[in-house]
């Protein structure tokens, strides 16, 4: 592991994935989850839209159920039976009280120790843009994260991390590259429209392949987070 990379903490049993539509937790968190599952941890997922404006050719009444399914199809694989979808607008996702109000009522009754977010940044690399919808949310989680800390300081989860394309702390998942890969195969019409071409399976190896490429020179996957706030710091590790 690069010595500037820690490991991902472990004194947690309960996680909470919030994400803003299905397939989000698949291309860089599934791995991890499953890993985790698989030591016995129990990991909610919450998803403020149903991704109803997600698939080409298809209408939004037509869309959400189907993209919901997948999700719970593909949550599943990696040993996660807990998934909510809050109804938010796909595609017009914004960081209001409402859904301040959201995350903040779903991580008290979750009661979880770490909670898992999308990257909030402008982009992933240059000229790879992040959604606005990701970058809202984002944004969310974080003031309702802080204005939870304010109010109830002790039932604060203790870490609060983002899978973005800067990790402060890496999971080794070097075992759970295959059941990742099926996880995110599961969101098969999604897929099959996303990129017509390319066969779903070789689409969800590519992606979930570079989402955990390894980072040193023993070669193994890892899954990467970038820890945005700390309880027991009291801090924001990035304050922007």
């Amino acid at each position: 592991m690069p010595t500037n990379l820690l490991p991902f903490p472990t004194e947690w049993q309960t996680g909470l994935v919030l994400v803003a539509h299905p397939d989000d937790p698949e291309y860089g968190m599934a791995a991890a989850v499953a890993r985790w599952t698989g030591e016995g941890r129990r990991v909610v997922y919450a998803l403020a839209s149903s991704g109803e404006r997600g698939i080409e050719g298809l209408t939004p009444a037509e869309t959400g159920p189907l993209r919901e399914a997948e999700q719970r199809a593909s949550a599943k694989i990696v040993g996660v039976d807990e998934v909510e979808f809050w109804g938010f607008p796909d595609s017009d996702i914004r960081n209001t009280p409402e859904l301040r109000s959201k995350i903040t009522e779903t991580v008290e009754r979750v009661a979880p120790q770490v909670i898992l977010s999308l990257y909030g940044g402008p982009e992933w690399a240059p000229g790879q843009p992040n959604q606005r919808d990701h970058m809202e949310f984002s944004a969310a989680v974080l003031d309702a994260y802080d204005e939870l800390a304010r109010r109830l300081p002790d039932a604060t989860p203790a870490w609060l991390f983002e899978n973005g394309p800067a990790p402060t702390h890496v999971v080794d998942v070097d075992d759970q590259i295959e059941i990742a890969v099926r996880s995110l195969a599961a969101h098969d019409r999604y897929l099959s429209v996303l990129d017509p071409d390319t066969p779903v399976p070789d689409q969800a190896r590519r992606q979930i392949e570079s989402a955990t490429a390894p980072r040193d020179a023993s070669g193994r996957h890892v899954s990467g987070f970038e820890l945005k706030r700390s309880r027991d710091s009291r801090t924001m590790v990035d304050p922007t």
